[in-house]
């Protein structure tokens, strides 16, 4: 029993290398779906993580089921993950290669319409986040970007602020203007 559970029925270095390939396999994978991949899931996207790890499993364990054999890949796979994160910590070229940079969908008020395309970002799912953001109109976006983590990061145009605050000011001394004739007229 013992044996079994402990024996490799691979060499270790087999045993590092097949996770390395598919760790670096699901990173270029990861990197071609996109930022918007990572963030927003959805229930598609968590049917192909979860067929992807299950079509994975038996490329990183062979045909070794031994605990050793999983603690081997899992630390490998650890390590590997530490590596890349922290050549990416010094490097922005590396960075930007394997972790990417946020994709900017509006500058200056026009909408970027290739990004948006190419992240499968519709001007509607653009509008939501904005309306989400206080606007009402796609015109009141001065910057949008998509960020790492794949949320949309929106900056309305100063003066569509400067006009809700108005707006505010404006209800507030309208709402003090009738306290105080409620005041003086009762």
């Amino acid at each position: 029993m013992w044996h079994s559970i402990f024996h490799l029925d691979l060499s270790i270095f087999e045993k590092i290398l097949r996770p390395l390939f598919i760790y670096l396999f699901l990173l270029i994978a990861i990197r071609l779906g996109g930022h918007r991949e990572i963030g927003q899931s959805n229930a598609l996207q968590l049917v192909l993580i979860l067929a992807v790890a299950n079509a994975v499993q038996n490329g990183i364990i062979g045909v070794d089921n031994s605990v050793t054999g999983a603690v081997i890949a899992a630390i490998t796979l650890f390590l590997a993950n530490g590596v890349v994160e922290l050549a990416a910590s010094r490097s922005r070229r590396f960075h930007n290669l394997v972790i990417g940079r946020p994709i900017e969908l509006v500058a200056a008020g026009k909408i970027n319409h290739r990004n948006l395309k190419r992240q499968r970002i519709s001007e509607q799912d653009l509008l939501i986040t904005a309306i989400e953001n206080g606007a009402t109109d796609l015109r009141d976006i001065d910057q949008a970007f998509l960020a790492l983590n794949g949320d949309v990061i929106i900056s309305l145009n100063k003066n569509l602020l400067l006009n809700e605050q108005i707006k505010g000011l404006v209800q507030e001394v309208s709402a003090l203007r009738a306290l105080i004739d409620s005041k003086v007229m009762g």
